[in-house]
């Protein structure tokens, strides 16, 4: 087997997974970053960052294109309350209101950080109007929001896309003592201490127009003919979305999971209160399927299921995985009785049930590749 991460062949299988699921036209590109203790054992890009569009050149991957994470994004909100945390600024089981006293509207005060942490919360599908409203505007209107009817806040579980993660961003910015923007403080604390240097959840227009080229494009390749999904624009790119707007190469989403297994930027009892599940044997009622959760991560719940539980981390991984994937488009864990961290990334969002399939045969190769 090649020795060199840059070199797909250093994953056989994996590559030739990805480009079999290519050539049917799920995706365009892919990224994959896997290491073991720290140590690249694969690091390559296959295929397009962005196709003919127009008049415009078919745009190779790379290593260094910066890729949409899409919910993989997530997880940064629990590190940077875990960080707060371990000022004595907050604890996990604080009520929200604590922290913004306006989330109390139509009975919200008894909902907690670990409840919005864990989508026990009953805020799943508000509309907010993003990337045109205002941040601020965008709060307000969750603030105003109402409980799903007949949810009972910490018994019923229901996957949040968006509406929790605004909420718990905002908390981070009223906490920070440098009353930084949550994008900032997510730059500052956690991604610059991780030389993750091209990771942006609100990238500065000059920014996106100097990295050029090198901004991939997500596609929407479940419509015929395929089209850009709309969320790589600069205006796209520059409006934080906690839930979702993160971007940058796979590489150094990898070095976020390195970072969390070597105490880089949490204390080791911090990390383990966030992936510790919270959530046990619930059902998932927007994922339908029951599935546990942690602080902010998705913990393995195969056990409940290996074909059936979405977002896994395949049947190899050990009890203690833990990670968070990105709507049909990112897989990204540790695995840390192996140190293993794998992020995949591939620009085509192919329908759920096509990225399911996708993910499990891709994990199956990777599985075999590494052993």
């Amino acid at each position: 087997m090649p020795t060199d991460p840059n070199d797909p062949q250093s994953l056989p299988r994996t590559t030739a997974v990805i480009d079999e699921w290519a050539a049917t036209g799920h995706h365009i590109g892919a990224q994959v970053y896997v290491s073991i203790d720290a140590k690249p054992i694969a690091d390559f890009a296959l295929g397009l960052a962005r196709p003919a569009i127009g008049d415009a050149a078919p745009v190779p991957m790379t290593r260094d294109t910066l890729m949409l994470w899409l919910s993989a994004s997530k997880p940064f909100a629990a590190v940077a309350l875990a960080q707060l945390r371990e000022k004595a600024l907050l604890d996990f089981d604080d009520p929200v209101v604590k922290f913004i006293p306006e989330f109390a509207a139509h009975g919200k005060d008894r909902i907690t950080l670990t409840h919005l942490l864990t989508h026990t919360a009953g805020l799943r599908f508000i509309e907010l109007g993003w990337p045109e409203t205002p941040w601020d505007q965008i709060v307000a209107t969750i603030c105003a929001a109402q409980i799903e009817p007949g949810w009972i806040v910490g018994e019923k579980a229901g996957y949040s896309p968006f509406a929790s993660w605004f909420i718990l961003a905002e908390v981070v910015q009223r906490l920070d003592p440098g009353r930084r923007t949550y994008s900032d403080y997510c730059r500052d604390e956690i991604f610059l201490p991780l030389r993750m240097t091209d990771t942006w959840l609100a990238m500065p227009p000059e920014r996106y127009r100097d990295y050029g080229d090198r901004i991939g494009v997500m596609m929407n390749t479940y419509k015929k003919p395929m089209e850009p999904a709309g969320l790589d624009t600069e205006v796209a790119a520059a409006n934080c979305r906690p839930s979702g707007g993160g971007r940058g190469p796979a590489w150094q989403l990898g070095r976020f999971y390195e970072g969390l297994l070597s105490s880089a930027i949490l204390q080791p009892a911090s990390l383990e209160k966030l992936i510790t599940p919270h959530r046990v044997g619930l059902f998932d009622h927007t994922f339908r399927s029951t599935m546990d959760w942690s602080l902010g991560f998705n913990t393995n719940s195969s056990r409940y299921g290996p074909d059936t539980v979405p977002y896994g981390y395949g049947t190899s991984a050990g009890p203690r995985a833990f990670g968070h994937g990105g709507a049909q488009s990112t897989c990204a864990f540790a695995d840390p009785d192996r140190g293993l961290v794998a992020v995949i990334t591939w620009n085509g969002q192919c329908g759920e049930p096509s990225h399911h399939r996708r993910l499990k045969a891709t994990l199956v190769a990777l599985e075999n590749d590494i052993g």
